[in-house]
């Protein structure tokens, strides 16, 4: 007897501590199910239609404050023209995973909640996004073998997370025919608007091309070098510098054991105040870098710190602090106040946000969060950064704040307004590519390009593709120029006057790029009065669109001409080469046809 009652007790604790399903119809992807693993917390979903797009509502309520459990959003269907998937990584592949490969993660500070599959005629054919732009998302996405559908599953609270009594997240459906890239943009937008975010304050000069030293120094840089660079760059349009990593430190093995302190090593700059104020004479707004979470070994704030960490490398000799000790966020704030006063800077490069994080274990859950004042650590990332560049804006209202793929989008946005492409140097393709991405959400900060960089033999037509790659962002140069011939100096100061003269189109306007399956082998932006299409892959035939404003074809294949189809034939077509110098070309009618774009070079058709 004794033992049917133990059998019976059992089997009802098993049946309590798991939640039932949650199942709801949607027109998009017909059933979807909401799994939460434990029934101490219930469970509310609702479905509701919006402007052509689903929104699933999924709310968690518990009695009092938990641990939250693994929550999952999970949905099949056909995969009907649908042959790949745009993700905002940097790498730009939009392959179709199997339903059983790596999921793609998003967070605060890592990517985006957005995920688009589309057709190879540029059509959306299906985009998910999710609300949840501050905690860590695993967003499971491919191909089921047996009958060929497409999977998703979406899980939240995948890492250590404080207890929480409530959480609601929204994920949105998107199955209109549109352009792919009008579904990402809008997606993006709706993530914004759902979080009630307002983005960082832009200043014109986040659109100004800028100076890096990075590529070209590394951490081996001087105030002489630094202010002889800034006086060429000026000659070729530059507006701003930033200066990168090795003004704080006399070592150049390029790690982060000496960071935490951030005063200047006098090696390298022997009076941060004097300097900065000469380069600011020349014309050139003055930004400078730190790493954000990093404090090493050999810095004195690591005795201040060493226990408020959320991790230490021992091998390299650094750690990340943990921001959600309140006197962590106090000595970060006061570093960046400090420099921005005594030195009158422009404007700061804020380096690995996506380092705050855990590397094993919550350390806080030991301690029961002693000392901590935020226990979740996205929502501890989100109260510093927020707090420290909105009291720089205070201090300096048009302050320049740059952030680098992948720590950008919607969220990220609240903090910064230069966002600039995750480091690919020399490479002309991924730096288009991961422009490309960025524009479609990042609303109206300003993208960056990589920097630029080539070898001072290379033939000056390429030196020209490098920029035209990048010139549907602000463009970045780390080149040195004091070395460059001048050749590549005339090519570099045509297309800087260039993206300056038709900035509104090129960086303002509307943007669309066109098969991210073949690495954005068209990008296209237009203002009200000129559309610009830049062509990078040698044989594709072009549309210039309607004749109803000025338009520009710009030639970044590497062959001679281009194949363009004319809706209406111009009353004027004018060619000019790499340098901006017009040359002869040939009459264009209306219809597809060979024009004689020179390479590196454009024509402009007039109507």
């Amino acid at each position: 007897m004794k033992k049917g009652l133990f059998f019976v007790a059992a089997l009802m604790f098993a049946i309590s501590s798991k939640a039932a399903d949650v199942k709801v119809q949607t027109i998009s992807v017909g059933e979807v199910t909401v799994k939460c693993a434990d029934k101490a917390w219930k469970i509310d979903v609702k479905v509701a239609e919006k402007g052509g797009r689903e929104e699933i509502s999924v709310e968690m309520t518990a009695p009092q404050a938990l641990t939250p459990p693994q929550l999952s959003v999970e949905f099949s269907t056909p995969q009907l023209d649908a042959h790949h998937l745009w993700n905002s990584a940097k790498t730009c592949h939009t392959e179709i995973r199997p339903d059983w490969g790596k999921a793609y993660i998003s967070s605060l500070a890592y990517e985006m909640p957005i995920y688009s599959f589309i057709n190879t005629n540029n059509r959306n054919r299906l985009t998910i996004a999710t609300s949840e732009a501050i905690r860590k998302v695993e967003s499971q996405l491919g191909l089921r073998e047996e009958g060929a559908l497409l999977i998703g599953k979406l899980r939240f609270f995948v890492e250590p997370e404080a207890p929480l009594a409530h959480y609601k997240t929204t994920i949105l459906l998107d199955k209109r025919d549109i352009f792919w890239a009008d579904a990402v943009r809008e997606s993006a937008q709706w993530i914004t608007a759902q979080n009630g975010f307002v983005a960082y304050n832009i200043p014109e000069a986040a659109f100004a091309p800028l100076y890096s030293t990075w590529y070209q120094f590394h951490q081996q840089i001087t105030d002489l070098d630094i202010e002889a660079e800034c006086r060429e760059a000026v000659k070729l349009g530059m507006g701003t510098i930033i200066v990168d990593d090795g003004w704080q430190t006399a070592d150049n093995n390029r790690g982060y054991a000496y960071c935490g302190d951030w005063e200047v090593a006098p090696v390298r700059i022997k009076d941060m105040a004097a300097h900065v104020k000469r380069v600011q004479a020349m014309g050139m707004k003055y930004m400078l870098w730190y790493s954000v979470p990093f404090v090493g070994k050999y810095s004195k704030a690591y005795a201040r710190f060493k226990d408020k960490m959320l991790y230490f490398r021992s091998n390299v000799g650094f750690g990340a602090v943990d921001p959600r000790y309140p006197e962590v966020r106090e000595h970060i704030y006061s570093i960046y106040e400090k420099a921005l006063r005594e030195w009158n800077l422009d404007g700061f490069k804020l380096d690995f946000i996506d380092s705050f994080r855990f590397e094993g274990k919550d350390p806080a859950v030991a301690q029961n969060y002693a000392g901590r004042d935020i226990k979740s650590l996205p929502e501890a990332v989100n109260v510093l950064m927020k707090e420290l560049t909105g009291r720089l804006q205070a201090i300096k209202p048009d302050i320049l704040i740059e952030f680098r793929q992948r720590y950008v989008g919607p969220a990220i946005r609240q903090y910064g307004n230069m966002f600039r492409a995750s480091d690919c140097p020399g490479d002309m393709q991924s730096n288009r590519g991961r422009i490309a991405n960025l524009r479609l959400t990042s609303g109206t900060t300003a993208v960056h390009a990589d920097m630029l960089e080539w070898n001072l033999n290379e033939k000056p037509e390429v030196v020209a593709r490098h920029i035209l790659s990048a010139m549907y962002g602000v463009v970045q140069y780390s080149a040195m120029l004091r070395e460059i011939p001048e050749s590549h100096l005339k090519v570099m100061k045509h297309w800087i006057a260039f993206s300056q003269e038709h900035r509104k189109a090129l960086l303002h306007g509307a943007f669309r790029p066109y098969h991210p399956e073949a690495y954005f082998p068209v990008l296209e932006g237009e203002s009200d009065k000129e559309r610009i299409i830049t062509v990078y892959q040698e044989g594709m035939a072009v549309n210039a669109g309607a004749a109803d404003r000025e338009v520009y074809l710009l030639n970044a294949t590497g062959a001679e001409g281009l194949v363009v189809e004319l809706q209406e034939k111009p009353r004027k077509a004018e060619f000019f080469d790499m340098y901006g110098n017009s040359v002869a070309g040939n009459k264009l009618a209306k219809g597809v046809q060979h024009a004689a774009v020179p390479v590196s070079g454009y024509v402009k058709l007039i109507y």
